[in-house]
């Protein structure tokens, strides 16, 4: 069984921000404008315009919450495709509390971080595990990824603000699709390519260009399965004194979390 690396693909968002490209389109017209780009450019500025006005927006909040709800499809050995929904809640506090709640088909995971410690727990099987953590999201973030080999959820929505943390050399093609109505909000969609994978993105119009829908598609494999999410956010949360504080369930147990290569 394989399975499709969605979190690795969503960094490719990770663009530069800059608070001059801070200001937003009030619609779909100056990207449409761009969308015919020359043969020798295969690159419509505009698409990365977009994704930089989007980092750009994403870099000023310091608090919100965010629901993500999608499905991803997992490719049998015999070539069948299957598909599991899963649903990512996230309570974010800049620059140093989140709670990351992830309930899928096949598992659910629970990521709490209160500035001073990580706690990774299932709800399902009643286990739990603490480390300490760095002062920050950001290093937080890292530290589960490469001490301990924990990628959290569209973990990439913490990075699309942050300078030099882009893969825009691995975009091979970008394009704007064209306007689009995501669950009520007038959108802009646009569409990349990268060596092996080609991924959606559809930002919000006007003036809070949020990333609204994401499709990834795996080019590597020939059944070419995808990810697929909606996002639904609040960016005017609110948060008291408990909101990141791990308290474990009665009878829950802890158990070790065992770093990579030991």
């Amino acid at each position: 069984m394989k399975y499709f690396p969605w979190l690795s693909a969503l960094a490719a968002g990770a663009l530069l921000a800059s608070p001059a490209l801070a200001q937003q389109t009030t619609g779909a017209a100056p990207a449409a404008q761009a969308a015919t780009t020359d043969d020798d450019n295969p690159i419509d500025p505009q698409a990365i315009e977009a994704l930089k006005r989007m980092s750009a927006y994403l870099g000023t909040q310091t608090a919100f919450e965010l629901v993500s709800d999608g499905s991803i499809d997992v490719v049998l050995d015999d070539g069948q495709r299957l598909q599991f929904g899963e649903r990512s809640t996230y309570k974010v506090r800049a620059p140093n509390g989140f709670v990351i709640e992830r309930v899928g088909d096949y598992k659910d995971r629970r990521f709490t971080y209160d500035g001073k410690q990580l706690t990774v727990s299932s709800p399902r099987t009643s286990y739990y595990a603490q480390v300490d953590a760095p002062p920050t999201i950001r290093e937080t973030l890292a530290v589960a990824k490469d001490r301990y080999g924990i990628e959290l959820p569209l973990t990439d929505l913490f990075r699309w603000s942050e300078p030099g943390g882009g893969r825009i050399d691995e975009v091979k093609e970008a394009i704007y699709v064209g306007p689009a109505n995501i669950a009520g909000t007038p959108t802009d969609h646009y569409a990349f390519r990268e060596a092996d994978l080609d991924w959606q993105i559809w930002i919000a119009q006007g003036p809070a260009p949020v990333p609204r829908k994401v499709v990834i598609t795996d080019r590597t494999d020939p059944s070419s399965p995808q990810f697929v999410t909606t996002m639904t956010w609040n960016f005017k949360p609110t948060f008291d004194a408990q909101t990141f504080a791990f308290k474990a369930p009665a009878g829950a147990m802890p158990i070790r979390l065992t770093a990579l290569n030991q």
